[in-house]
Order: structure tokens, then sequence, then C-alpha cells
């Protein structure tokens, strides 16, 4: 029998939080692993082993370590693929794909605390924050557009999916 699988999560992580809505909505049982990020409990030697890119989330399945959370929710979708997370229409799938990259490529990592830490100490706090505000907001615009052609009840269309 399969052990269940663990996810390794931070609960203010937006990152995080997409990878259990769809444990929760596939109706998948796992074991909660909390990593506190405003600690660096992610750089821990512990947690290094089981992610070397000491980020989150991780879902540990059967001792193999999956990392990213759109890596997280193909996994789930390809083993567990009711309810499905992406449309049966291949143009609808790619639009959800687009959207899920819009968020976890350009908006998410310009808000990640180890890039604005970064930012931070090269440039001082009001211009890193001028520097996010900038580029989130650009893609949130971006974001806001496209989802008024394919918004229904969700990001696209009536179901939930990925987006």
């Amino acid at each position: 029998m399969a052990q269940k699988p663990v996810l390794y999560s931070y609960w203010r992580s937006s990152s995080a939080w997409r990878v259990r809505i769809a444990l929760s909505l596939k109706s998948i049982d796992y074991e909660y692993k909390a990593v506190n990020l405003l600690t660096g409990e992610q750089s821990s030697a512990e947690y290094s082993e089981v992610n070397p890119q000491k980020s989150i989330p991780s879902l540990v399945v059967d001792g193999h370590t999956l990392a990213q959370s759109v890596a997280i929710m193909e996994y789930l979708e390809e083993t567990h693929p009711e309810p499905a997370l992406l449309p049966k229409d291949a143009f609808q799938r790619a639009i959800v794909r687009r959207i899920t990259q819009l968020v976890v490529s350009d908006t998410q990592p310009i808000q990640n605390m180890r890039v604005l830490e970064h930012v931070g100490e090269k440039w001082g706090e009001t211009e890193k924050m001028e520097w996010a505000k900038h580029w989130i907001t650009q893609s949130f615009v971006a974001l806001e557009t496209l989802l008024q052609t394919t918004a229904g009840r969700f990001c696209v269309g009536d179901e939930v999916s990925m987006a």
C-alpha cells in the first residue's frame, strides 16, 4: 500500500495554497509539514535534503520528491484525473496554462521573499517596493485584461482549473 503523500508547505505561500487546493479538490489525503519561511527553515540542512532548491511547496510521494507548484499539480492531474484541473479541450487547456504561467512566471517571482530581500539589499527598501509594485502591477493588469475574455465563475469558464 502506498504511503500518504507529505506536503511541505507554508501557510502564507500562494504557491503552496495552489497545491493544497488541488489536493483538496481531488480528495487526496496527505500529511502536512509546515516550513516556516520567516525563520529561514527552508534553508535548514534537514529541508535542503527534501528540496535542494530550498523552496516550497514540496510533495513527497512514495519516496519521490516533487517541487514547484505547477509540476506538482500536473503530477496530481496525471495520477488522479478526476476531478480535472485541466479542461478536455486543447485550446482551453492552453488558456489555463497561459494564465497559470502568467501568475507563476511573471507575478510570483517578483514578490518572492528571497528576491525582494536581494533587491532590498542592492537598492534599498523604497526602491525595492517601487520595483516590485511596478512589475506586479503590470502582471495584474495583463491578467485582468485576459480574464475579461476567459472568465466565467472561475478564471476559465465555470469549472475550477489550475488557473
